[in-house]
Order: structure tokens, then C-alpha cells, then sequence
């Protein structure tokens, strides 16, 4: 598989796009307008090993709800992930059976070295 979940009006998710130039048959999935399945999930988690490694910390709504003085589950990870896009870390890119998610230099030119590379 060769996709992307990414947020059409993030900024970072635009510059780490441009700066990965995608081949033309990878498939983008804005998380706003269509949210990610379970199933989705369920095959980003096969690929990650956890739902921790696939929720931002980052997101707005992780410091509003208080969620950073609450000992989370797996299952809590993953509800919150489904409830709203804003829980999914991004870019998440999946190129065959590898992901990179994030939008750390280090993971982007992991995935830039995967695409370019094999």
C-alpha cells in the first residue's frame, strides 16, 4: 500500500508532502474531510505496534481535555484516535509495509530514503 493520512490545511503536512514528492499512485486521505476507519487503524497499528505511537501528544485537544495527567491504555489511544482526527499524529505515511509517522526531520527522510530507494 501507498498512502498518506494528512490534514489538507496543516501547514507541516503541505511542506513534508512538497518535500517528499510522491509518486503519482500513492492515495491521500485528508482526515478532516474522510476519517479514518477502525479497520484503517486496526492496519496502521499491525505497522506501528502500538496506538500510543500513532496519538499526538501534540494535538490542542490532548492539553484541553487534561489527558497529559491521565495514565492512558492502548484502548484509550485508540478511542481518542477514532473520536477525532485531531488524535492521529501526522503525516502518517505507509509505503508497502513500513510507516513513518510524524513530521520529525528524522522520520521524514526515513520515508524520502524507503520511496526513493526501495
Amino acid at each position: 500500500m501507498k498512502k498518506i493520512y494528512h490534514l489538507k490545511s496543516c501547514s507541516t503536512c503541505i511542506r513534508i508532502i512538497k518535500s517528499l514528492e510522491l509518486p503519482s499512485d500513492f492515495i491521500f486521505q485528508d482526515i478532516k474531510s474522510e476519517p479514518i476507519t477502525a479497520e484503517q487503524l486496526e492496519e496502521l497499528h499491525e505497522l506501528s505496534g502500538s496506538y500510543e505511537a500513532l496519538f499526538s501528544k501534540r494535538a490542542q485537544r490532548y492539553k484541553a481535555l487534561g489527558l497529559k495527567d491521565k495514565n492512558l491504555t492502548e484502548k484509550d489511544f485508540k478511542n481518542y484516535i477514532l473520536e477525532h482526527y485531531t488524535f492521529l499524529s501526522r503525516p502518517v505515511v505507509v509505503f508497502n509495509h513500513q510507516i513513518f509517522i510524524g513530521n520529525s526531520a528524522k522520520t521524514v527522510e526515513a520515508a524520502k530514503k524507503a520511496i526513493y530507494e526501495g
